[in-house]
Protein backbone atom coordinates (compact mmCIF):
# COMPACT_ATOMS: atom_id res chain seq x y z
CA UNK A 1 0.00 0.00 0.00
CA UNK A 2 0.98 3.62 -0.91
CA UNK A 3 1.78 6.08 1.68
CA UNK A 4 -1.67 7.69 1.27
CA UNK A 5 -2.24 10.80 3.12
CA UNK A 6 -6.12 12.26 3.35
CA UNK A 7 -6.76 16.01 3.51
CA UNK A 8 -10.16 18.20 3.05
CA UNK A 9 -10.22 19.48 -0.41
CA UNK A 10 -10.58 23.21 -0.97
CA UNK A 11 -11.22 25.03 -4.30
CA UNK A 12 -7.79 24.74 -5.34
CA UNK A 13 -8.67 21.00 -6.06
CA UNK A 14 -12.00 21.98 -7.94
CA UNK A 15 -10.37 20.94 -11.41
CA UNK A 16 -9.47 16.96 -10.15
CA UNK A 17 -13.00 16.91 -8.65
CA UNK A 18 -14.63 18.15 -11.32
CA UNK A 19 -12.92 15.80 -13.79
CA UNK A 20 -12.82 12.86 -11.59
CA UNK A 21 -17.02 13.36 -11.10
CA UNK A 22 -17.49 13.13 -14.49
CA UNK A 23 -14.74 10.16 -15.63
CA UNK A 24 -17.09 8.27 -12.81
CA UNK A 25 -19.97 9.08 -14.25
CA UNK A 26 -19.02 7.98 -18.29
CA UNK A 27 -17.29 4.68 -16.36
CA UNK A 28 -20.10 4.05 -13.98
CA UNK A 29 -22.98 5.34 -15.95
CA UNK A 30 -22.13 5.80 -19.41
CA UNK A 31 -22.82 9.37 -18.69
CA UNK A 32 -21.41 12.57 -20.70
CA UNK A 33 -21.71 14.73 -17.51
CA UNK A 34 -22.09 18.73 -18.54
CA UNK A 35 -18.81 20.34 -17.49
CA UNK A 36 -20.54 23.90 -16.61
CA UNK A 37 -23.49 22.33 -14.45
CA UNK A 38 -20.76 19.82 -13.02
CA UNK A 39 -18.28 22.58 -12.33
CA UNK A 40 -20.97 25.13 -10.17
CA UNK A 41 -21.87 21.72 -8.46
CA UNK A 42 -18.82 21.15 -7.49
CA UNK A 43 -17.89 24.85 -5.62
CA UNK A 44 -21.70 24.73 -4.57
CA UNK A 45 -20.00 22.87 -2.14
CA UNK A 46 -17.44 25.06 -1.20
CA UNK A 47 -19.69 27.80 -1.21
CA UNK A 48 -22.08 26.39 1.69
CA UNK A 49 -20.29 23.77 3.35
CA UNK A 50 -23.90 22.32 5.03
CA UNK A 51 -23.94 20.56 1.04
CA UNK A 52 -20.66 18.38 2.06
CA UNK A 53 -17.18 17.74 1.86
CA UNK A 54 -14.95 16.74 -0.35
CA UNK A 55 -11.69 14.53 0.68
CA UNK A 56 -8.57 14.14 -1.64
CA UNK A 57 -6.35 10.85 -0.73
CA UNK A 58 -2.61 11.64 -2.16
CA UNK A 59 0.05 9.95 -2.91
CA UNK A 60 3.09 12.08 -2.31
CA UNK A 61 2.15 15.18 -3.81
CA UNK A 62 -0.68 13.46 -6.37
CA UNK A 63 -3.89 13.94 -6.38
CA UNK A 64 -4.92 9.70 -5.99
CA UNK A 65 -8.54 9.68 -5.30
CA UNK A 66 -11.58 11.77 -3.92
CA UNK A 67 -15.14 11.38 -1.83
CA UNK A 68 -17.60 13.71 -0.91
CA UNK A 69 -19.76 13.07 2.37
CA UNK A 70 -23.65 14.85 2.31
CA UNK A 71 -25.93 14.40 5.06
CA UNK A 72 -29.33 13.04 5.75
CA UNK A 73 -31.33 13.22 9.11
CA UNK A 74 -32.83 10.04 10.27
CA UNK A 75 -35.64 10.80 12.61
CA UNK A 76 -35.23 6.49 13.09
CA UNK A 77 -32.22 7.08 14.66
CA UNK A 78 -32.20 10.97 15.78
CA UNK A 79 -28.94 11.27 14.37
CA UNK A 80 -27.74 11.81 10.65
CA UNK A 81 -26.11 9.16 8.28
CA UNK A 82 -23.34 10.69 6.28
CA UNK A 83 -23.65 9.63 2.31
CA UNK A 84 -20.59 8.70 0.55
CA UNK A 85 -20.52 9.93 -3.04
CA UNK A 86 -18.44 11.28 -5.46
CA UNK A 87 -15.98 8.25 -5.16
CA UNK A 88 -12.94 8.02 -7.64
CA UNK A 89 -9.82 7.08 -7.77
CA UNK A 90 -7.32 7.44 -10.36
CA UNK A 91 -6.59 4.19 -12.68
CA UNK A 92 -3.15 4.16 -11.92
CA UNK A 93 -3.93 4.10 -8.39
CA UNK A 94 -6.22 1.73 -8.52
CA UNK A 95 -5.70 -1.75 -5.97
CA UNK A 96 -3.15 0.46 -4.00
CA UNK A 97 -5.66 1.34 -0.58
CA UNK A 98 -6.65 4.56 -2.09
CA UNK A 99 -10.24 4.03 -1.06
CA UNK A 100 -9.65 2.60 2.03
CA UNK A 101 -7.80 4.98 3.54
CA UNK A 102 -10.62 7.21 2.32
CA UNK A 103 -13.06 5.24 4.10
CA UNK A 104 -11.37 4.53 7.05
CA UNK A 105 -10.48 8.23 7.70
CA UNK A 106 -14.67 8.92 6.93
CA UNK A 107 -15.13 6.07 8.80
CA UNK A 108 -12.97 7.20 11.83
CA UNK A 109 -14.02 11.10 11.65
CA UNK A 110 -17.65 9.78 11.73
CA UNK A 111 -17.49 7.25 14.61
CA UNK A 112 -15.80 10.19 16.52
CA UNK A 113 -18.62 12.85 15.89
CA UNK A 114 -22.08 12.97 18.31
CA UNK A 115 -24.93 12.34 16.67
CA UNK A 116 -23.72 10.33 13.62
CA UNK A 117 -25.55 7.56 13.12
CA UNK A 118 -23.43 5.40 10.19
CA UNK A 119 -22.09 5.86 6.50
CA UNK A 120 -24.54 5.26 3.55
CA UNK A 121 -23.61 4.74 -0.48
CA UNK A 122 -25.09 3.82 -3.38
CA UNK A 123 -23.38 2.06 -6.26
CA UNK A 124 -25.12 1.57 -9.94
CA UNK A 125 -26.18 -2.19 -9.96
CA UNK A 126 -23.92 -3.28 -12.56
CA UNK A 127 -20.81 -2.17 -10.97
CA UNK A 128 -19.54 -5.27 -9.21
CA UNK A 129 -16.14 -4.20 -8.70
CA UNK A 130 -16.84 -1.06 -6.47
CA UNK A 131 -19.56 -3.27 -4.62
CA UNK A 132 -16.78 -6.26 -4.11
CA UNK A 133 -14.71 -2.92 -2.57
CA UNK A 134 -17.14 -1.96 -0.65
CA UNK A 135 -17.99 -5.31 0.77
CA UNK A 136 -14.37 -5.72 1.68
CA UNK A 137 -14.45 -2.71 3.94
CA UNK A 138 -16.47 -3.89 6.27
CA UNK A 139 -19.95 -2.39 4.37
CA UNK A 140 -23.05 -4.44 3.92
CA UNK A 141 -25.60 -4.51 1.16
CA UNK A 142 -28.68 -2.92 2.48
CA UNK A 143 -32.38 -4.39 1.99
CA UNK A 144 -33.50 -1.03 0.30
CA UNK A 145 -33.81 -0.37 -3.58
CA UNK A 146 -33.52 3.34 -4.40
CA UNK A 147 -35.71 5.42 -6.90
CA UNK A 148 -35.68 8.51 -7.81
CA UNK A 149 -37.58 11.53 -9.54
CA UNK A 150 -34.33 13.25 -11.60
CA UNK A 151 -35.78 16.95 -12.83
CA UNK A 152 -32.10 17.46 -14.48
CA UNK A 153 -30.87 14.54 -15.74
CA UNK A 154 -33.61 11.91 -15.12
CA UNK A 155 -35.73 12.90 -18.43
CA UNK A 156 -33.12 13.76 -20.88
CA UNK A 157 -31.75 11.38 -23.61
CA UNK A 158 -27.35 11.01 -23.24
CA UNK A 159 -27.03 13.34 -25.99
CA UNK A 160 -28.75 16.00 -23.99
CA UNK A 161 -26.16 15.50 -20.72
CA UNK A 162 -23.35 15.57 -22.14
CA UNK A 163 -21.05 19.31 -23.46
CA UNK A 164 -21.14 20.27 -26.66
Amino acid sequence: MDNIAILVATPADAEFLVRGNAEMALETEHLSLDFDRLRDGVHAVFENPARGVYYLAMVGSRRAGMMMITYEWSDWRNGVFWWIQSVFVEPTFRSRGVFKSLYKHVGDLAKATPGVAGLRLYVENSNSRAQNTYQRVGMKRTAYQMFESDFILGGQSESQISQT
